[in-house]
């Protein structure tokens, strides 16, 4: 990815604009083609030598036309014939762009590899689902851990729904009407590069383009952040059902040995800040001057490559979280026995309602066992079993058999052939 923004291919990118665009205008007889060939063998450009010439033109694309003229000689002059400098950066930015998305897409490929093998490890676990943070229902952790797989092949599907409206260039000119080269040159440059021909820019790639690329790289950066905030929790010493990897000689404190930190998660929670600050400013850069100004260029050389970098790394550290979690079955289960069973107050609501009883009853019958529970008197099948209402509609035997987790994990199976992780 730090190759993908390199000066070093960003100039490779520019000469390699400006050389398909001499040999389309060379196809079309529009120039020498002897002449197009000349240049195409003999242009170079120098990174230091294009730095020392800024210093003195203060403007980058004339900086390097300025040097590879000097490689190329008297051919030089069909360089940049009827282009803008935005025909350029504009271009090179959407081959970046993509370039970009090719790493993020297989790195999403990879998370989702390894987060569907560990459903599949834990399809079965259970453990305590919640709800404002307070204990409601079983599920399983292999159930959480397919919710992750879900919510991250819809960031497959955004990155590529994003990608057919970032992959456009242009070769327009100054104010996108072709006035001084033919549509033809942007055509051909654009197929050649893999991109398509914008059916209509001003000097630039209008930014909305930018501001969904960028809005797609902070829903997915959310997504890291809200899978980093589960496993946060989910390590609080009060829970502790599962760990991040603490290796051979690591240390999470200063001040107190004993500390074991979810650092990576809380790290990737930081950064996804990071990530949704840059798509403010993206969107901010959607509302320019008329055909164009150039106040949303500065900005731009900060966010698309820090946040292109930055999900990069993130998406690589999420994944060897989840491959390397340490998990807690037993932890699970001590955590669902700290209740004693109240998360079967409405296997034992919904029996009652379909023996007859109506349901404000129900529900107050169900509650009163409830609270006797919380209170620590017995557990709630016992406190159920005591209830004059309950017991007249539901046999012990039943309220045991209510009191299971099979009703709970009865859908397990399909829901993971639904995902595709059978």
């Amino acid at each position: 990815m730090r190759e993908i923004w390199s000066d070093a291919r960003k100039f490779q990118i520019w000469l390699e604009i400006e050389l398909l665009a001499v040999e389309a205008m060379a196809e079309l007889g529009q120039i020498p083609k002897k002449d197009s060939e000349e240049i195409r063998k003999r242009a170079r450009f120098s990174i230091p030598d294009i730095a020392e010439i800024e210093k003195r033109t203060n403007h980058d694309v004339i900086a390097f036309l300025e040097n590879v003229a000097a490689s190329v000689g008297p051919t030089a002059r069909w360089i940049h014939q009827g282009l803008t400098s935005s025909d350029i950066l504009d271009t090179t930015l959407s081959v970046q762009l993509n370039g970009s998305i090719d790493i993020l897409a297989e790195d999403l490929k990879k998370l989702r590899n390894v987060i569907a093998a560990e459903a599949r490890r834990f399809k079965m676990t259970p453990m305590i689902g919640r709800s404002h943070g307070v204990h409601a229902e079983p599920i399983t952790f292999g159930l959480k851990l397919a919710l992750m797989f879900d919510e991250f092949g819809r960031a497959e599907e955004r990155l590529a729904q994003t990608r057919q409206r970032i992959r456009v260039g242009k070769l327009s000119g100054a104010v996108g009407t072709h006035a001084h080269v033919d549509p033809r040159v942007e055509r051909a440059v654009c197929e050649k590069l893999g991109l398509k021909q914008a059916r209509l820019s001003t000097q630039i790639v209008q930014r909305d383009r930018h501001a969904e690329f960028m809005t797609t790289l902070a829903v997915i950066a959310s997504s890291v952040d809200r899978w980093a905030t589960e496993f946060r929790h989910l390590q609080r010493t009060e829970v502790l059902e599962v760990e991040e990897f603490f290796g051979e000689g690591q240390k999470g404190s200063s001040a107190m040995p004993h500390k074991r930190n979810p650092i990576t998660s809380e790290r990737l929670s930081g950064l996804a800040r990071v990530i949704r600050g840059n798509a403010v400013v993206a969107l901010e850069n959607v509302a320019l001057w008329h055909e164009r100004d150039i106040s949303h260029s500065s900005a731009e050389r900060i966010i698309l490559p820090d946040s292109c970098i930055l999900l990069d790394y993130m998406l690589d550290k999420l994944r060897d979280v989840v491959e390397r979690l340490q998990v807690y079955p037993e932890r699970m289960r001590q955590n669902l026995a700290l209740t004693k069973g109240l998360y079967f107050s409405q296997s034992i609501l919904l029996a009652l309602t379909r023996a007859g009883v109506d349901r404000k009853t129900a529900y107050e019958a169900v509650q009163r066992a409830a609270m006797k529970t919380w209170k620590g008197e017995g557990t709630f099948a016992e406190n159920v079993k005591a209830e004059p209402e309950i017991a007249a509609k539901l046999s012990p035997t039943e309220i045991d058999r209510l009191c299971s987790l099979d009703a709970h994990f009865q859908h397990v199976d399909a829901t993971f052939r639904a995902l595709g992780l059978e």
